[in-house]
């Protein structure tokens, strides 16, 4: 029997964040990272029109290469498709949603930042969820057009994103409550794959994201379905498909090497 397979679904590199941390908790696991480049950002598009592209794009993939769970890893795209997705697919879905909940338990002080892109901010989910579990909290909303898109260019083309998380920094800390601040949730799973510069330019701070979270919902629903997992400890494969026109760059192809993923063709 083989080991079981996640398709972890993002616009871009976010989904490295993502998997990742399943692949910590689960390295026996076999990790498909579908990059949707062709269709990012999402947090740009009208919310019908995602629903209709996204579906499409799993749909494709699944076609060509099965899997057993898969996991959408877009804040803003699983606040709008998840439940298109589970309408037409026979295998479980997992939705990532900022982690508003963790923050809310672990600050101190009660005041919170929330990175994420505009689409996110905005979403009634994502008030929905301030309200539910931070309602004793200031919540500081930032809402990005330009990080996820910069470091989307950092993992492709190798460029300098200092003057963009200078900016992030700064947009942090205008707010009037900002110097009490004591945790920031990351709401894109791109800016997970920049917490170590800004946990430098902001120290201090408690930076949460939902990578622990998700890695674990996939360990139990791998329990669940009674997938079979290698005792031995014995790693799955991870490798990468690049979705749209545009084939990786060297620097991306270096970068996924670095970190022992496997480009392989759609």
């Amino acid at each position: 029997m083989h080991a079981p397979r996640v398709l972890v679904f993002d616009s871009g590199v976010g989904s490295l964040s993502i998997g990742a941390a399943i692949h910590q908790l689960i390295p026996q696991a076999n990790l498909l990272y579908a990059m949707d480049h062709g269709g990012f950002p999402y947090g740009e598009w009208q919310e019908e029109e995602l629903v209709t592209h996204i579906c499409q794009a799993v749909t494709a993939v699944l076609q060509r290469h099965a899997a057993d769970i898969l996991v959408m890893a877009c804040n803003s795209a699983s606040t709008a498709v998840l439940p298109a997705l589970r309408s037409i697919l026979s295998i479980p879905v997992i939705g990532v949603v900022p982690a508003i909940k963790p923050a809310a338990q672990r600050s101190v002080s009660g005041v919170i930042g929330l990175l994420a892109t505009p689409g996110t901010v905005a979403r009634a989910y994502t008030a929905q969820l301030i309200n539910d579990f931070a309602s004793h909290c200031c919540v500081i909303p930032v809402g990005s057009r330009i990080l996820a898109p910069a470091i989307e260019s950092l993992f492709w083309h190798d460029s300098n994103i200092d003057e963009v998380l200078q900016q992030i920094k700064a947009a942090l800390s205008e707010h009037p409550r900002a110097a009490e601040m004591d945790t920031v949730v990351l709401a894109c799973t791109h800016f997970p794959l920049m917490q170590k510069p800004l946990s430098e330019l902001l120290p201090n701070l408690q930076w949460i994201d939902s990578g622990e979270a998700i890695a674990r919902r996939v360990a139990h629903v791998i329990n669940e379905l009674n997938l079979p997992l290698d005792s031995a400890g014995e790693h799955g494969l991870q490798e990468v498909l690049i979705l749209g026109k545009e084939e990786a760059t060297p620097i991306l192809k270096r970068r996924l090497e670095d970190s022992r993923l496997c480009l392989i063709d759609y």
